[in-house]
């Protein structure tokens, strides 16, 4: 599919986002591993969600879609019928993750405990990414656990059993791989705990302890305990993730005001917030509120005259999947914007340095790769241009919003590609913007 975008005279409206995609990930998952049935609604939609969807009914779990539902007023909703943490059954074939690595690492944690052999793989991309990571913590915990070249990749089989409690203290920060060795903790003889080397998304914990898990959190260190889970209804916040290509093209447009309606504004996703607040955006935080221990509230988002930033360090963990859509946000800012520690995107559904300077350097940005980052000027114009998603969501939907700034036609080909978190975001581009599909 090909998608072409031009610059509106004004982009205004109010949207709704998807689902968070990782929020969702992780109700259906613990509510899985949960005693007990639970409402999930607003999930977010795509292939990531209906990839663990099918690798949890693969275990036996009974997950029920109805548009009816009492409990949560909520037009789709999914009923979750917990299997308790013992209550899998073995997979009668090999379980498909997709292109979501979520799935895969935090399914990995939950198939580490179970007395059982499985196998889980993904799509080709998905077979390329890192797995090591995991596997490394599960076989010390107890689990034997396979892969390709040396473990290090998918398919994984997995023959799970008795698990003991570690320290793991990763090299890097990661949600998933913390989330992985967490799940598989609930079901370890003795603590389990993740020391990172800074905070990373903390959606886990924090739903395990709304469930009754036992765990404790201390910035970047977390423990867990030998714990029973009780099922939660949860309505999913707006994905933080989403809101940030609205977040810039406000931001960034020179006539705009876009409100972004209960979006999730867990302290841990607020780096891009935090960010754009930095270089000068104008956003405002209305209505806030808190949902199954996540806060929410309302972005509001106007035209804004930014300054550039240096970003690095601590805050990388926290914006990661938000960098592609900050660097285009960097070329309207006055100097130079410099992005480091960020060598984790290379590994992505692309390699998400090189594709985003490949797209803002053919609309004339002045762009700089780096082996872990990349270095913007601002202040240069952007004229459209064909640029190309590399299969990947995010770079879609980054060239997509850079469109809307671009002086000229922009073809984002492969545009399809953000209908994997995002698949009414074409829709949304074109409302707010007032142009025709």
């Amino acid at each position: 599919m090909i998608q072409t975008v031009g610059r509106p005279a004004r982009l205004e409206g109010a949207v709704a986002l998807p689902g968070d995609k990782s929020i969702s990930h992780r109700a259906l998952l613990l509510n899985a591993l949960a005693s007990g049935a639970a409402h999930v609604s607003n999930l977010c939609h795509g292939d990531d969600r209906a990839s663990m969807l099918r690798c949890l009914r693969g275990l036996g779990t009974r997950i029920v879609k109805h548009s009816d539902c009492g409990v949560t007023a909520a037009d789709e909703c999914f009923r979750v019928h917990g299997r308790g943490s013992d209550g899998f059954d073995e997979p009668s074939t090999v379980l498909d993750a997709g292109n979501s690595a979520t799935t895969l690492r935090l399914t990995a944690g939950l198939l580490a405990a179970q007395p059982f052999f499985s196998v889980i793989t993904g799509d080709s991309a998905l077979r390329s990414r890192p797995m090591a990571r995991i596997v490394a913590p599960l076989t010390q915990m107890g689990a034997a656990v396979t892969g390709r070249r040396g473990n290090s990749l998918a398919p994984l089989a997995v023959h799970g059993g008795s698990l003991r409690g570690i320290v793991h203290e990763p090299a890097e920060s990661s949600a998933q791989v913390k989330s992985c060795v967490l799940i598989a903790g609930l079901h370890a003889i003795g603590a389990t705990t993740v020391s990172q080397p800074s905070e990373s998304r903390d959606h886990t914990e924090r739903m395990m302890k709304a469930m009754g898990a036992d765990v404790d959190a201390n910035g970047a260190e977390v423990t867990v305990r030998r714990s029973e889970l009780k099922s939660i209804d949860v309505r999913v916040p707006g994905d933080t993730s989403g809101a940030a290509f609205w977040l810039v093209a406000a931001s960034c447009h020179p006539n705009a005001r876009v409100t972004l309606e209960g979006v999730g504004i867990n302290p841990t996703r607020t780096g891009l917030l935090d960010i754009l607040k930095a270089m000068g955006a104008r956003i405002r935080i209305e209505n806030p509120r808190e949902n199954a221990g996540e806060p929410v509230a309302d972005l509001v988002a106007e035209s804004s005259d930014l300054s550039a930033v240096e970003v690095s360090g601590g805050v990388i963990p926290r914006i990661i999947d938000e960098l592609p859509v900050l660097a285009l946000a960097a070329c309207f800012a006055r100097g130079r914007t410099v992005i480091r520690d960020a060598q984790e995107l290379r590994v992505k559904e692309s390699d998400r340095i090189s594709a985003t300077v490949d797209g803002l350097s053919r609309m004339g940005a002045r762009v700089e790769e780096r082996p872990d980052g990349i270095s913007i000027q601002g202040g240069t114009p952007l004229t459209g241009a064909e640029c190309r998603s590399f299969g990947d969501h995010r770079i879609a939907m980054t060239m997509g919003i850079a469109g809307l700034l671009a002086g000229g036609a922009t073809v984002v080909t492969d545009a399809e590609a953000a209908a994997v978190s995002y698949p009414g975001f074409w829709t949304t581009l074109n409302e707010l913007s007032h142009q025709r599909p």
